[in-house]
């Protein structure tokens, strides 16, 4: 899954970083790096930027880039122990 899919609330973790050139060395010097766990916080109201959470900050990223980004989805364990 690719990170511009994750609604509001979701996160993940960075397994990839795909793009070329200047867009991927970008990403990654934003901290955009494999292993690095991100939530998103929120969307604009025309879908497009998102802003998510990762190493303490709030970054903005447009969807075109954020789909540059691979990401397995975190599940919490904790809360669905709880319920049973």
């Amino acid at each position: 899954m690719t990170l511009d899919k994750l609604s509001p609330g979701g996160s993940g973790t960075i397994v990839n970083v795909r793009g070329e050139g200047a867009l991927r060395c970008r990403l990654l010097d934003m901290g955009l790096i494999p292993k690095t766990k991100v939530t998103v916080c929120k969307v604009a109201p025309m879908g497009d930027p998102m802003e998510i959470r990762l190493r303490g900050y709030q970054l903005t990223l447009r969807k075109e880039d954020a789909a540059q980004i691979e990401i397995r989805i975190e599940i919490n364990t904790e809360t669905e122990t709880e319920g049973a």
